[in-house]
């Protein structure tokens, strides 16, 4: 039997993308894996839809990199990388961070 699966069910790196992120990749597998046939949906250039792609990529390697250290780190990463965050602020939270972390140890 199949039983339905909630965020929390979910590994790390899936739960935390945002449901843009989780349409595209729905739309991705039913385009067959094609960035040709997902770009006619979007109705954008091949290479707007490849720049997406690659931005995707680079949002789960983070998080799937960082999921099991640091899960304040990871979605740090993720919102500079998505530019929500400057990375000037990114390093400095990040850096104020890591020093409360090790003072609680």
């Amino acid at each position: 039997m199949i039983r339905a699966m909630s965020r929390s069910d979910l590994p790390t790196w899936l739960a935390s993308l945002g449901d843009d992120d989780l349409h595209l990749i729905r739309r991705f597998v039913l385009a067959g894996g094609s960035l040709k046939d997902l770009a006619a949906e979007y109705d954008v250039s091949y290479p707007t839809i490849r720049g997406r792609v690659d931005a995707l990529i680079e949002r789960v390697r983070l998080l799937d990199q960082n999921a099991a250290d640091d899960v304040f780190e990871a979605k740090l990463r993720l919102l500079v990388a998505d530019g929500a965050l400057e990375p000037r602020t990114g390093k400095e939270l990040l850096t104020l961070h890591k020093q409360t972390k090790g003072a609680r140890k």
